[in-house]
């Protein structure tokens, strides 16, 4: 029996196997952040072909916390409208929608990858003035932000709690609190960015301090019943940043506040940092943390084999695997993967023949 087809309970969702599609940029919203028709087929692909979990990519919930002008948002209620039909065609095919809520700090305000520019966008452009924990750039040709105080932050949390609650109406059944990749709440998290002195800073308890009260602010704006996850950068690959020990205490407190998995990622805070990158190479992260902080994860990175996927949940390293590359090649993955592992299918009737 395969365990990679057997259903996953997080609080009143049951997701009916451990496939998911990870959370990855598309740079294709309308003005204003607003999805559009690419976002309906892009995440309604994956739904249609097998993948239990279907999130969307980093959408922000504030106009300046979109990585790039083309980003997707939840900071209105134009927002909310736009994105239920894209998760009613989700949910109608079998699969469960999340929405990864994010705001990018000192990252926000770039060119898309694929433009003719790099680096920061100008205000001409339809760029904006970022924000972050310091006042210090990402790297050099990234616009220079402006140092958050105690009003900047508390609206942060605010943000990210309305758009949790947006994030509901709109149709979503869970959220994914995005705190890696060199992020704002990562931002505040790594000692490799975070120099603040005051109640934001310092020791690990006050870097950890503004991604806990977002935590317990989105908690409380979705209620009980609704999942809540949180992608984490488990490392920054340095030897003087955020480690795996830092993620398995973070890990922790994030359960206690609310949290039910933990989707662990990592790198981002460094721009030099030498990364590792292979098959699986962040599944150790993710063993780690579930097996010290006691807390369900989620396993990314390079999960390309059926097989591979296989072993990952069946060995308890993690308890559910999100991919991001294989799914863009392949919407259809989860039904090839059932076919070599012999599995019994957890879609509609309807799309059997795919096996």
């Amino acid at each position: 029996m395969s365990v990679l087809f057997t259903p996953l309970t997080l609080r009143s969702v049951t997701l009916p196997n451990r496939i998911a599609l990870a959370p990855m940029c598309q740079y294709t919203a309308g003005p204003d952040g607003l999805p559009t028709d690419w976002h309906l087929v892009h995440l309604g692909a994956r739904a249609v072909g097998g993948a239990a979990l279907v999130m969307t990519e980093a959408t922000a919930v504030l106009p300046e916390g979109r990585i790039s002008p083309q980003d997707t948002g939840l900071w209105s209620g134009a927002h909310v409208d736009a994105w239920r039909p894209v998760t009613a065609f989700v949910a109608a095919h079998g699969a469960v929608p999340v929405v990864q809520l994010a705001h990018a700090g000192f990252k926000a305000s770039t060119y898309r990858p694929w433009a003719a520019q790099r680096g920061g966008v100008p205000d001409a452009e339809g760029g904006w003035t970022p924000v972050g924990p310091g006042s210090a750039p990402f790297v050099p040709d990234y616009r220079v932000p402006t140092a958050l105080d105690e009003a900047g932050i508390a609206g942060v949390v605010e943000a990210f709690a309305a758009g949790a609650g947006r994030a509901v109406d709109a149709g979503f059944a869970a959220v994914e609190i995005h705190a890696a990749h060199g992020y704002l709440l990562h931002e505040f998290l790594s000692p490799l960015t975070n120099h603040r002195d005051d109640g934001w800073g310092g020791d690990r308890s006050g870097r950890m301090r503004l991604t806990l009260e977002v935590a317990r602010a989105v908690r409380a704006a979705v209620g009980e019943d609704v999942p809540v996850l949180t992608r984490i950068s488990a490392t920054d690959w340095e030897p003087t940043g955020w480690t795996a020990e830092d993620s398995v205490v973070l890990a922790g407190e994030l359960a206690a506040a609310g949290v039910d998995l933990v989707d662990c990622s990592s790198g981002g805070a460094s721009a030099t940092a030498t990364i590792p990158v292979g098959p699986g190479y962040q599944v150790p992260l993710a063993a780690r943390v579930r097996r010290e902080a006691g807390v369900a994860t989620g396993a990314v990175g390079l999960i390309v084999e059926p097989e591979q996927a296989e072993e990952i949940v069946a060995s308890g390293d993690a308890d559910l695997v999100l991919l991001g590359r294989e799914l863009l090649r392949d919407p259809y993955w989860p039904h090839r993967a059932a076919a070599k592992l012999g599995a019994t299918p957890t879609w509609p009737a309807q799309y059997a023949r795919a096996t």
